[in-house]
């Protein structure tokens, strides 16, 4: 009998309301990068930041993204404030990121989702991955304030370290004083030694700064880490690093101004603005001259937590093409039983699968460099590899799910139009493609990164999947290929080549990653991404030939939950 109580599936179809963490097929791979105990615990967190990502957050974050925040100057009665008004919506937001999951504490000490101790990156990122996948402007505060508290636990006087980390990991909502980092000027953007902005010691040994900082997100934010000169001297040697505190110890304002706030292309939701400096007081971290090398150790922080956030984009888009795909038909198919949009999906599916393992690969490496210095090589370039190539793979992913959409992902109302304006942030931030390209180069160089690399990916193929056989002769030859050619570009300074060198090395260490996850989770599927990435993206291929990328077990799985 027909049950009249089924509506018809609509023809437009709308994911709003679905998990994003049970939407994922790959949600499983976690295990992988956890202590068993530390991820049945997380589970349920990850559920309900899941269920809560695909709605009311996703809600929030639409509002908040209509709204952008405002700047006041002057109080009514005219005393200088340079207070920026957020929408309660972004504020909201706020409260779930930092009180809620404590996205920038967990890190630092324990207590946080009721886990006694400070948790591994790979689970701080694994919950980050889920909220950008509805509001990615806040996790850039978030993930300076986390930064932030690790530069100074790292480089800071204990007796700061002791007064301001409270403040900088605290869940009380009230009590807490965000993080941000001003670095840029006008003339000082990717050359940190062109860094104007001066610092003055006074007689009791206190340090003032005075000077224009460009590009300040956050500029409201408690604390603030920047850079400034301190030395007689030119370049990176003249430049140490501060925290600017938002609020002297008598209780008034700093002495710095914000002078206006940025219209972005995205991320509209958070601050970002620029700062005048007159005289501001500030503390010292770290060694006088060392400034960009400290700074170094935040930037780098950042710029994985860009890698995630491309990331998290990515799954988003992906899981609203595949809900699309699904339940919408054209022509009396299902769009996603279709051979050119299975091909379709599957060049999207394959970038965002590569990102979430690059987000696992380089949180596990950044662990273990915290606990073994000789470890920092391996960390020290997988995290400008993941910066370099997630970050790039967004904002096509981005748009080929809009274009899944139709002319719905055109509109408003839709995420898409947001998500793809925040894809493209990723590649300017901390380090344009360029930029970051030429960092991969540099670790190489200065770091004995590759050795490090190739040591990894050769430990994760023995512990991994085995390569199918008529496919082992071409990874060994074809890895063993790209590593020589990095060689080459760092080590005769070919630097117009450092960007296919990243790309080449990014999609080997993807490959022995997924092998390994394979085994180590029991997913098949992940070697047969493995497969994809070797013949599609690092064998040569004739464009005329068509490289029969079309793989419709990769999308049934991609579907199988959405």
């Amino acid at each position: 009998m027909l049950n009249n109580n089924l509506a018809p599936e609509h023809p437009v179809p709308d994911a709003h309301g679905i998990n994003l963490f049970e939407a994922d097929a790959g949600r499983d791979l976690l295990a992988c990068y956890l202590p068993k105990d530390l991820h049945q615990h997380l589970l349920p967190h990850l559920q309900r930041l899941g269920a809560l990502a695909g709605s009311l957050l996703d809600d929030l974050a639409g509002v908040a993204d209509k709204h952008p925040p405002t700047l006041s100057v002057r109080t009514r009665a005219g005393v200088d404030t340079s207070q920026v008004n957020k929408h309660p919506a972004y504020v909201e937001l706020e409260r779930y990121a930092y009180s809620e999951f404590g996205l920038a504490a967990m890190s630092h000490r324990g207590g946080v989702l009721n886990w006694p101790a400070p948790m591994p990156p790979a689970a701080k990122y694994a919950l980050t991955y889920l909220f950008v996948q509805a509001e990615f402007g806040l996790c850039c505060p978030v993930s300076m304030t986390d930064s932030l508290a690790r530069t100074l636990r790292k480089f800071g006087d204990p007796a700061l370290v002791e007064k301001v980390l409270p403040m900088v990991t605290t869940q009380d909502f009230d009590a807490l004083h965000q993080g941000a980092m001003f670095m840029t000027e006008q003339g000082a953007g990717s050359d940190v030694s062109a860094t104007a902005t001066q610092a003055t010691q006074a007689a009791d040994g206190s340090w003032s700064l005075t000077g224009d900082k460009w590009f300040c997100s956050n500029p409201d934010a408690g604390f603030a880490m920047v850079l400034a000169r301190s030395e007689s001297v030119e370049g990176l040697k003249g430049v140490s690093l501060f925290l600017l505190p938002r609020t002297l110890a008598n209780g008034t304002h700093n002495n710095y101004r914000i002078l206006r706030l940025k219209d972005k292309l995205g991320s509209r939701s958070m601050a970002s603005g620029e700062i005048r400096l007159e005289g501001a007081f500030a503390w010292l971290v770290g060694e006088r001259g060392q400034g960009f090398k400290h700074m170094a150790d935040m930037i780098n922080n950042s710029r994985l937590s860009n890698g995630v956030r491309a990331a998290g984009l990515m799954r988003r888009a992906l899981t609203e093409a595949l809900y699309i795909s699904k339940h919408r038909q054209a022509f009396g198919k299902r769009l996603i039983d279709m051979p050119l949009m299975q091909r379709q999906l599957s060049k999207m599916a394959l970038a965002t699968e590569q990102a979430r393992t690059m987000v696992y690969q380089t949180a596990q490496a950044l662990s273990a460099a915290d606990q073994d210095s000789s470890k920092r090589p391996l960390m020290r370039i997988l995290t400008p590899l993941i910066k370099f190539r997630a970050c790039r793979d967004a904002r096509k992913v981005a748009g080929d799910a809009m274009e899944v959409r139709g002319g719905c992902g055109y509109i408003e109302e839709w995420s898409d139009p947001r998500i793809l304006r925040d894809a493209h942030l990723g590649s300017i931030w901390e380090g344009t493609s360029n930029i970051v390209a030429l960092d991969v180069v540099r670790a190489i160089q200065r770091e004995e990164s590759l050795p490090a690399l190739r040591d990894h990916v050769h430990a994760l193929l023995a512990d991994g999947a085995p390569v199918s056989p008529e496919l082992a002769a071409l990874q060994a030859e074809r890895i063993d290929q790209a590593f020589k050619y990095a060689a080459a570009v760092a080590h005769e300074n070919r630097s117009e080549q450092a960007r296919q060198a990243a790309t080449a090395l990014y999609h080997v260490a993807t490959i022995a990653a997924m092998r390994w996850e394979a085994k180590q989770a029991n997913m098949p599927m992940r070697s047969h991404l493995a497969d994809l990435i070797l013949k599609h993206r690092l064998a040569a291929r004739d464009p005329l030939q068509g490289d029969n990328l079309t793989d419709a077990a990769l999308c049934e799985w991609l579907a199988e939950t959405v």
